[in-house]
């Protein structure tokens, strides 16, 4: 699968091996070059999640100050959450602003009630754009309450396709590599959709639904692998041994399905931070 920037990247290739007369096998070994090139991800270790939340904000910080009205991708969970801190420590005493920005979640829960407190949108409510010069409205997500939910992924698409994507995208990653609620298995060229969640990952969020499953909804709508690929740069947080085992796979496995995060080795700028326990199954 290739980004918008790598599509554009190969087709003036193509136009110049046109020009030029190469023959098909010069013509999939400079396909393959040029792809290599685009493909950077890199990845660093951290003392802790506060050195990781520093690292993160300097990477939003340098999008957010070359472009004042960028596009925020939020991502919700525990792993981000000192990096929001960070920004609003960063956002009020002045050195940087979101008035101009506009910010899209990755993906909501369907089925609970607009008040609910795990509710994606009211998550990203109490942790950063109430926190910040962010307008209010200035943040969006998919409309898990529509009792049309294609309708309501096909909106969001067209919504974030409209916005231009993501200039960076905050990413957190499931035990078993969901990144958004991309769940095992799923394609990997997938757009905003309904999706239903795993046994693991309602497991893993029943801390938040008082340690109880049956509490923990059902279904989400979230966007898709090639949608959150969209995105101009990516960083992806993880910490703790838990996540360990994604984390291997992200970084030294095959892209596969199965660990849905892998489709990031094929980002052209992929930042991904680690404290110790995350690393600790890398075998470099």
């Amino acid at each position: 699968m290739f980004t918008a920037r790598m599509c554009m990247t190969l087709f003036t290739l193509m136009i110049e091996v046109d020009r030029l007369g190469y023959n098909l096998i010069e013509v999939n070994h400079l396909i393959s070059f040029v792809t290599s090139l685009e493909m950077d991800m890199e990845v660093v270790v951290l003392p802790g999640a506060q050195a990781i939340a520093e690292r993160a904000a300097d990477a939003i910080e340098a999008v957010l100050v070359a472009k004042p009205n960028a596009v925020l991708g939020t991502a919700t969970g525990s792993s981000p959450l000192p990096l929001y801190d960070e920004l609003v420590r960063r956002n009020q005493s002045g050195k940087l602003s979101f008035k101009d920005v506009t910010g899209y979640m990755l993906d909501e829960y369907v089925g609970l009630p607009v008040d609910h407190y795990e509710r994606y949108a009211n998550f990203m409510e109490r942790n950063l754009r109430s926190r910040t010069d962010m307008a209010p409205g200035a943040l969006h997500g998919p409309d898990a309450l529509n009792p049309d939910p294609q309708a309501a992924c096909d909106d969001y698409e067209r919504a974030l396709a409209e916005a231009g994507y993501a200039d960076v995208q905050i990413l957190g990653i499931g035990s078993d590599g969901h990144i958004g609620f991309n769940e095992p298995g799923g394609p990997l060229d997938s757009r905003t959709h309904l999706d239903k969640l795993t046994e693991q990952t309602r497991r893993d969020n029943s801390r938040f639904f008082d340690n109880d499953i049956n509490k923990v909804p059902t279904m989400c709508i979230t966007q898709g692998l090639a949608t959150i690929m969209e995105a101009r740069k990516l960083v992806l947080i993880a910490t703790g041994e838990n996540k360990a085992e994604a984390i291997k796979h992200l970084v030294e496995g095959e892209v596969s399905e199965q660990w849905p995060a892998t489709v990031m080795q094929r980002h052209p700028d992929a930042l991904v931070l680690l404290d110790a326990a995350a690393a600790s199954k890398l075998s470099k």
